[in-house]
């Protein structure tokens, strides 16, 4: 098994069984934020994602160019963003369509003189309403602006004249609307992969003595969209692009695809939500105004539950939906991080789910980073001494 040692270093095995189900759980350092520096492309801010270093790894060891990479549970696109930039296809699907709004985009990356020339074009402010008090997190003309840009972007997409430069300064703004430092168009406030309610941002504002200072909305999308570019070569825009005109991207739930054909997929590389973590409608308010989505309605048709009952039959669901899909021989590398500071092992609760959906488990990857005592990783304890680790359950579907 490929697991058992990475960089020269033996993984710690543990052999055990679940419901009667063999594992082995290998322990090691597969992959860390320093063996490969990620493209700047994945600097888009969204919660609950993980570091690009994890899908690189699981689609070098088991894909090849060509071969279709697929991710149900898409966020940010960490996983198809690193798919396309290998040569691989790509299928990314998320019931949140904020998901292809903050991924599609970076497939079919303008130039930036045409990103310039566009806000250019429709960078103004006027009159219009934004529908609700936001003044506790904009200035009056920083508002106006995000107000006159919001309303011609959704102008050109009812109109269905919105290109690939509106997509990406759309992307931009979304990701630029609330924040911590001077980059962001709002007053600091919680950082930008969540806004908090007005209620707390008035709190917020008290306590820190603060008020909002205008915001030059077009050169700070102008100044992100250079961040975002800033490591990003022809060739990988060209391979982006390639990848993006065969892309599929859905934004459905993920036990039901039809979109995608049976025995299509090499590789699935996930994390899905886990149980109540993540408040989505509350994180993504702001997000959902300015996209004119209604975040109550998308709260309502995501994947997330507060029971382990009820998050393990979604989940049980998706793994019958990644068996029809998946190819012969092909895997799932499932992430299941930490939760609940280690008390609740959803890795180990993931392994019969795949079993009954008709694969087999390979194994139980610990990733480990700052390598310290393996012995008690679940405890408390290691984590306070700066262990990070994620927790990958990799299946196979035999053929």
């Amino acid at each position: 098994m490929a697991f058992r040692h990475q960089g020269g270093v033996p993984s710690e095995e543990e052999e055990f069984r679940i419901g009667g189900i063999p594992v082995v759980r290998y322990t090691n350092e597969f992959w860390t934020a320093g063996q490969r520096q990620a493209s700047s492309l994945h600097e888009v801010s969204y919660r609950a994602c993980f570091k690009p270093q994890l899908p690189r790894f699981f689609i070098q060891l088991l894909t090849n160019e060509e071969d279709r990479v697929y991710d149900p549970f898409a966020g940010r696109g960490t996983t198809v963003i690193e798919a396309g930039l290998l040569r691989r296809k790509i299928v990314s699907n998320d019931s949140n369509p904020l998901s292809c709004i903050l991924t599609r985009p970076r497939f079919f990356i303008p130039a930036l003189r045409e990103i310039e020339a566009r806000l250019g074009e429709i960078h103004g402010a006027g009159d219009a309403d934004p529908g609700m008090d936001l003044s506790m997190f904009y200035h009056p003309r920083t508002l106006a602006e995000i107000v006159f840009l919001r309303s011609c972007l959704r102008t050109r997409r009812e109109k269905g004249t919105e290109d690939e430069v509106d997509a990406w300064i759309r992307m931009v703004a979304t990701n630029r609307l609330t924040g911590h430092s001077p980059g962001f168009f709002s007053v600091y406030t919680l950082p930008p992969n969540q806004a908090i309610s007005p209620g707390r941002q008035k709190m917020i504002n008290r306590r820190r003595r603060q008020s909002p200072e205008y915001r030059d909305t077009r050169a700070l999308i102008l100044k992100k969209s250079k961040a975002l570019l800033k490591t990003v070569g022809q060739g990988e825009k060209d391979r982006l692009r390639e990848t993006g005109r065969s892309a599929l991207f859905f934004s459905r739930d993920s036990r039901d695809t039809p979109g995608i054909p049976d025995d299509s997929v090499q590789l699935t590389v996930t994390s899905p939500p886990f149980l109540d973590v993540v408040q989505y409608s509350k994180d993504n308010w702001l997000r959902c105004w300015f996209n004119a989505l209604d975040s109550q309605e998308i709260e309502g048709r995501l994947t997330v539950t507060r029971s382990l009952s009820g998050w393990s039959s979604v989940m049980g669901r998706t793994f019958r939906e990644l068996f029809r899909i998946t190819r012969p021989g092909g895997w799932v590398a499932f992430e299941v991080g930490e939760v609940r500071g280690g008390r609740l092992r959803l890795d180990e609760e993931v392994v019969p789910l795949g079993v009954d959906a008709g694969f087999s488990c390979k194994a139980i990857l610990v990733n480990l980073q700052h390598f310290t005592k393996t012995s008690h990783i679940w405890g408390i304890g290691n984590n306070a001494a700066g262990t990070n680790t994620n927790r990958i359950v990799i299946f196979r579907k035999e053929g």
